[in-house]
């Protein structure tokens, strides 16, 4: 059965021209000249994926992609917006809001079809990861009907993916709702007031980030960046609160995730105030040996690992180097590799 695309275009000749190339292709092809008419198409028809030109009168993109993330029936379809190279600058709002990609105008057909066939598997990716058992949601909502009904709000939840370095949020951000990690490596920082960065913690596949916003009702307390690229879901507070009202349960293991995370800040904190430099690398390196699983080593830059152990680059660099030499660890570039976890171990204690 052909793949069913929206396109929202007021100009007539753009948009017939990608009519024409999509039906060359295969797809079966819905069209409308302004953002009304497309959000209509779209809660009507529920194509596999959406084009949607920024600039357009009646309803702009931007708000066409507003109404459709309010409807739980459209807000999971892949969403590529159409937009002039002059309008790229406004991009970074229409990503924020939950859009999948972006084509330039000009584009050609190879363009317009390769984004259009990538979005499509990773749509197919994203649902087949949804039959995937999240660990720690098992764990989480123990033998009641909780487990359900979450994997049922992941399911409507559209997923964003995470560049290399992006910011998923900043400190400081209203605390908007609770992001599970369905792949990739974040972290958080917190910014010292002489300019340093502190890592406050890495989190992998599984995780949740902003327990601590959600449950104190606050903002975000720290900054939170993709240490590679990620795949993420944002679970909004209303559904959250909703949630843990009826299963007390899912309340009492937020809970118990928070305090563990309280209690390793603090464990964090004294080894910073009381530990050697030594002391403080080894129990960094052997935490992201742990996290990672690495028996073939983890890769993370120098500033990073100054931010996670407290302590200058220039530090990190010496100490690092040092380890090397006493045959603690192997390192070639970022990539590091635990040679004696034992030793490293009684250096921390």
């Amino acid at each position: 059965m052909s793949k069913q695309v929206l396109i929202i275009e007021d100009n007539d000749d753009i948009r017939e021209n990608v009519v024409e190339i999509l039906e060359l292709a295969d797809f079966a092809v819905l069209q409308a000249s302004n953002g009304k008419i497309g959000v209509e198409l779209a809660i009507k028809n529920k194509p596999d994926i959406i084009l949607c030109d920024i600039m357009m009168p009646e309803l702009d993109g931007y708000g066409v992609l507003y109404m459709l993330n309010k409807n739980p029936e459209t807000a999971t379809i892949p969403f590529i917006f159409l937009t002039a190279k002059a309008e790229r600058l406004d991009l970074r709002k229409g990503m924020e809001m939950g859009a999948d990609d972006y084509l330039t105008k000009p584009f050609d057909d190879i363009e317009l079809l390769n984004a259009i066939e990538t979005r499509l598997k990773k749509k197919e990716l994203q649902q087949s990861q949804y039959t995937n058992p999240l660990d720690r949601i098992n764990g989480l909502l123990s033998k009641n009907n909780g487990l359900a009904e979450l994997k049922r709000i992941i399911t409507e939840r559209k997923t964003r993916q995470f560049k290399k370095n992006q910011v998923i949020y900043y400190d400081g951000d209203k605390g908007n709702g609770l992001y599970i990690i369905l792949s990739g490596k974040i972290k958080t920082l917190k910014l010292a007031e002489d300019g340093r960065e502190l890592m406050t913690g890495i989190y992998t596949t599984n995780d949740y980030l902003g327990v601590n916003a959600m449950l104190a009702n606050e903002p975000y307390a720290d900054t939170a960046t993709a240490l590679e690229d990620s795949q993420l879901c944002l679970i909004p507070r209303e559904q959250l609160d909703e949630l843990i009202n009826k299963y007390p349960d899912v309340a009492r293991q937020f809970i118990t995730i928070l305090a563990n995370d309280v209690r390793d800040k603090e464990e964090q904190l004294l080894h910073l105030a009381y530990n050697s430099v030594r002391k403080r690398m080894a129990e960094s390196l052997l935490r992201l040996h742990k996290q990672n699983n690495a028996a073939e080593g983890f890769k993370i830059s120098r500033e990073d690992l100054a931010a996670m152990a407290g302590m200058a680059t220039e530090t990190v660099s010496r100490t690092l180097t040092d380890f090397k030499e006493e045959k603690l660890i192997e390192k070639k570039g970022s990539l590091i590799t635990i040679l004696d976890e034992n030793r490293l171990a009684k250096m921390k204690n």
